[in-house]
């Protein structure tokens, strides 16, 4: 039976929001999340990317999050790309009314976002190593963080953040509301889970039509030594106009 925003505790504010972006209903993992971090309970979310996360922890963010002093924001949202950060932070501002949301990340000049962190910002979405520094440049203070999002924690372990992560989350307000999502949950994310989140609800949802029916599959049986060269005889066969190959971390 499908639902509404309104009905899993959303206010009008932030259905009319989202219906204007052409969002009218939750997806599983907003409808399995929103009540109970509405409800500040912590949560550890199993969930694929593109399966509705920033929605599932947007709403209840801007909801718990009160307007912030300068250089001490109160929500915080932890994401491994520039990409990512930009992303949530543009999907934040949408539904945060009056909120002052700011992404903070490498790549562009660090002054504008010393700049905007030390006038006051409400919810920072930041990439670790960045926010790390503008922290060391006492323009950002966290402890007075009361609502901290790990996003996309498995990519954050295959790109060597989590001691960065766990050095972050150790500054903010230890009574805050944490939660935690990623695609997989290997024994290091558990870890950290269990080191930051008090009695959390977990949930797992897993993405609807995963594999398209119109998909042909092969499997090949080999030896590690063997992956290399066998990908690159696919590539140069004839069959293949273009590829993309998955990989299951960095240095991979």
């Amino acid at each position: 039976m499908s639902t509404s925003f309104a009905a899993l505790g959303g206010p009008d504010s932030i259905s009319r929001a989202l219906a204007a972006k052409g969002i009218t209903a939750p997806f599983p993992i907003q409808a399995a999340t929103i009540p109970d971090g509405i409800a500040g309970r912590d949560l550890c979310g199993k969930a694929a990317t593109g399966s509705g996360k920033t929605i599932a922890f947007g709403i209840p963010m801007v909801m718990r999050v009160k307007r912030a002093a300068p250089k001490r924001p109160k929500g915080l949202v932890l994401a491994p790309t520039r990409e990512l950060a930009l992303q949530v932070a543009d999907e934040l501002r949408a539904i945060g009314g009056d909120l002052r949301v700011l992404a903070v990340y490498g790549g562009a000049g660090i002054e504008p976002q010393l700049k905007a962190l030390r006038n006051g910002i409400d919810i920072v979405v930041a990439c670790p190593g960045r926010l790390l520094d503008v922290i060391d440049r006492k323009a950002c203070d966290l402890r007075d963080v009361s609502f901290a999002v790990v996003d996309e924690a498995d990519r954050m372990a295959d790109m060597g953040f989590l001691p960065d992560v766990r050095r972050i989350l150790d500054q903010t307000n230890a009574k805050r509301q944490t939660l935690l999502f990623s695609a997989t949950f290997s024994p290091e994310i558990r870890r950290l889970a269990q080191s930051y989140l008090q009695d959390p609800v977990t949930v797992e949802v897993a993405r609807a039509n995963a594999t398209a029916t119109n998909v042909e599959q092969r499997f090949y049986s080999v030896t590690d030594d063997e992956k290399r060269q066998v990908v690159r005889q696919l590539l140069k066969s004839r069959e293949l106009s273009q590829a993309l190959i998955f990989v299951n971390s960095k240095l991979g």
